[in-house]
């Protein structure tokens, strides 16, 4: 999968960035709830994901997003956790998907990375590159896979 392009001066309005589903708060997360959001990350994506997200709860303000709904997570996002100026990871719970929480949480993310000065933001090795173009005016970066997912270890 190819890395994807998004410039920031670019982004839908910040109120886009908030949930348009009933119920739904988007938030930072808080230092003291790395476990509560790592642990959804493993359950609903992977434990790699979930180490990837961990990196970003040392640093304030923690640059990862949260959808929450009931006082229970139902998304993530994160930015600056693969490398400086990446978005992601990310994602929705199968059973919240098709709310536009994804969006809210996107939008609120590459918020944050303007506000931190970037003008471009990076997304690795993409899933959804038309939910990206449509939504952040993302554009493929040629020649860009695997990028720098290349010499991974695998987990035993």
């Amino acid at each position: 999968m190819s890395d994807l392009l998004v410039p920031l001066y670019k982004l839908p309005p910040r109120s886009e960035g908030q949930s348009k589903a009933a119920g739904v708060n988007i938030r930072r997360a808080n230092s003291f709830e790395l476990t509560v959001v790592t642990d959804f990350i493993k359950k609903e994506f992977s434990q790699g994901w979930a180490d990837e997200t961990s990196t970003v709860f040392n640093r304030q303000p923690i640059p990862c997003f949260i959808a929450t709904e009931n006082k229970r997570v139902i998304g993530f996002a994160t930015v600056d956790s693969t490398r400086r100026g990446f978005f992601g990871p990310t994602g929705v719970a199968s059973t919240e998907r098709g709310r536009g929480v994804g969006k809210a949480l996107l939008i609120a993310s590459l918020w944050d990375l303007w506000d931190q000065g970037y003008a471009y933001a990076i997304i690795g090795a993409a899933g959804p590159v038309d939910f990206y173009v449509k939504t952040v005016n993302a554009s493929i970066i040629p020649d860009s896979t695997p990028g720098v997912y290349v010499d991974m270890l695998e987990r035993g």
